[in-house]
């Protein structure tokens, strides 16, 4: 190796390192809209991030970059007492390789967006109405806490990957709306992940997990 070719070899390492690569690539053109029906696709056409393909760019509508209903109340009648509204990729075609997405969140008294993450994403949270305790959790060795409580027009910052939540601590309802830096964040919940997945995870090595009886673990499976 040349010493000439030592400071292109670093800036590949630093480019391979580089977090900005674990992020939505940058679009190549100036949209993608996912076509759901297969029709408008060009012969030569290739598989976007997504696994969709792109529709012929000459065939976009206004509606492709439009998403209605925001305004609309969530249905917080549940156990958890919140509803989540998502605009991503799957509701939003435009969407596709821009890097965004959004939700709304609708919270009853009490109700609760319980702890979570978004492998894909960084989310960004406005209190439109209410008020709400918020919080993430650091990763390890730490798991430290850092939380506090929002009220109308507050912002909050929950990093990409960390565990999150959100709850109602006020009288009524609560609602709030979240950017989020991937057009298709995906979402863990931790608790259907742990006790709901299929097959279910051995109750030996949730037990031990957990540090709880397995009788526990049974009673907190069955309610997934």
């Amino acid at each position: 190796m040349t010493m000439k070719s030592i400071p292109l070899l670093l800036s590949l390492l630093a480019l391979i390192a580089s977090p900005a690569l674990a992020s939505d690539p940058s679009p190549l053109q100036d949209f993608c809209i996912t076509d759901q029906s297969g029709q408008g696709v060009p012969l030569n056409a290739v598989f976007a991030n997504n696994g969709k393909v792109c529709k012929d760019p000459k065939l976009a509508q206004a509606n492709d970059f439009f998403f209605s209903g925001l305004d609309k109340p969530g249905n917080t009648t549940n156990a958890l007492g919140s509803k989540v509204t998502p605009v991503n990729v799957a509701q939003l075609a435009g969407l596709s390789t821009l890097g965004i997405s959004m939700v709304r969140i609708d919270y009853a008294p009490g109700g609760q967006n319980p702890p979570h993450t978004h492998p894909r994403a960084t989310e960004i949270l406005t209190v439109l109405e209410g008020s709400l305790y918020v919080g993430f959790v650091t990763s390890n060795p730490d798991n430290r806490l850092i939380s506090k409580t929002l009220q109308k027009g507050d912002v909050f910052v929950f990093p990409q990957g960390l565990i999150h939540f959100q709850q109602n601590v006020g009288y009524k309802n609560a609602v709030a709306i979240a950017a989020l830096s991937s057009e298709n964040p995906g979402v863990i919940t931790i608790s259907n992940t742990v006790f709901g997945s299929k097959p279910a995870i051995s109750t030996d090595v949730l037990a031990k997990a957990f540090q709880v009886d397995k009788m526990v673990v049974n009673q907190i499976q069955s309610q997934f």
